[in-house]
This record gives C-alpha cells, structure tokens and sequence, in this order.
C-alpha cells in the first residue's frame, strides 16, 4: 500500500508513534489509510450540513475495514461573493483547493481519498487534485437545499433575484421581498436552481466519479 511509506519499517517508528497519539493501533497498520476530504463551513449554506455527511462517511471506511482520516478545504460562496470584490477570490479558490487536497494527500502518503463537496468551484478543484494523485477517490456530494413557499406557491433562489426586480419597478415592497427572501432558500445545499453547483454534481455522476443517485 502506499501508506507504508508512512507506517512500515524499522525507520518509520517515529512515524508510529505519531499515529498512536491519533487513537491507532497495531492492527491499523495493516489497512488502507483513506482521506475523507470535507468541505464543511458555517459560511456556506451548500457546506453547513457537511459534518453530518462526513460522519457517515467516516464510518463507512471503518466498517469497510480502512482507516479514515479527516482533513478540511476551503470553500466560498459564489451568491455571498457576488456583486462586491468577493468575486475576485471564486476562481483562484479552485487551485487552493486542488493544491490542498493533493498537499495533504501526498505529505501523508494516503491510500485513497472520498470527497464531499457540494459547492461549484469545490467539486472541480477536488477533481483536480484526485487527477493529480491518481489514486482511487470517489466522490460524495451535498445535494441540493430544498425549495421553499410564498404565498402559497414554491419558490427558490431565482425568485429573489426577480423580487429586487419588482420592487425596482413598482410592483412588490421591500417588506414583501424580504419575506420572500426569508422563504425561498429553506434548508442547507447547494443552491436550488439549475446552478454550476447542481450541474457540476450531476456530470461527475455521469463520468463515473461519485456514487450513483448522488446526484440526479
């Protein structure tokens, strides 16, 4: 396995001995030692739930007789980064993702990784770093946040954006789309519409590269 270049041999007893202090045993040392690469951020209404994905993923490795270990990206919101100088900082927050994953991957000699992001510029900057490694990784998505209700109809984040749009020409109050605003993104995920977040999810299910259904 890979990981030996971190767990056997005689010059690697150090190494162990720092494994140890992770809550490791001897019969560790025997298994594939598999990143599990969260996205988790209070930030990112598609990222907020993600500690709760992870942990079932994490006991998914163990039950499937590996050795998970946890490690965290970045992740920005493009719709809280959009319209002021944020939007700067989308794009190149694509290559610090890659280059951390693949960072980690490669310091700490693992096995294999599963990813879990949900965000658009976080699933490709991981498959950018899995590109990299070639090594087997698989990826884990978000999904998507539910849609919400207004005044008895379904609405969604587009829905806002023409709110502003109304209340510009005279045809909805400030009040009314606030209260819109408070409906129209209900729960954690990626956001509901026909975004790059959701689109992005659903090709790397097309290409093989996360767990079938995940997406679609």
């Amino acid at each position: 396995m890979r990981s030996d270049l971190i767990k056997r041999g005689l010059e690697r007893a150090p190494h162990r001995a720092l494994l140890y202090s992770l809550g490791l045993d001897r019969s560790d040392f025997g298994k594939p030692f598999i990143g599990v690469v969260n996205s988790y951020s209070s930030l990112v209404p598609g990222h907020v739930h993600l500690r709760r994905v992870a942990e079932a993923v994490i006991q998914g490795v163990r039950e499937a007789g590996g050795v998970p270990f946890e490690f965290n990206t970045i992740v920005v919101c493009d719709g809280v980064a959009m319209g002021h100088k944020g939007m700067h900082y989308s794009l190149p927050s694509l290559e610090l993702i890659a280059d951390s994953v693949e960072t980690i991957a490669e310091a700490h000699a693992l096995d294999g990784l599963i990813r879990i992001p949900n965000c658009d510029k976080v699933t490709p900057g991981m498959l950018m770093a899995a590109a990299r490694l070639n090594i087997p990784a698989i990826v884990v998505t978000g999904g998507p946040m539910l849609c919400g209700w207004f005044e008895g109809r379904k609405v969604a984040y587009s829905h806002v954006f023409e709110g502003v749009g109304r209340v510009k020409s005279g045809r909805l109050s400030e009040e009314k789309l606030e209260e819109l605003a408070e409906a129209a993104c209900p729960t954690p995920g990626s956001c509901n519409g026909l975004y790059t977040a959701n689109t992005m999810a659903c090709m790397v299910e097309a290409l093989g590269l996360s767990i079938p259904g995940s997406a679609t």
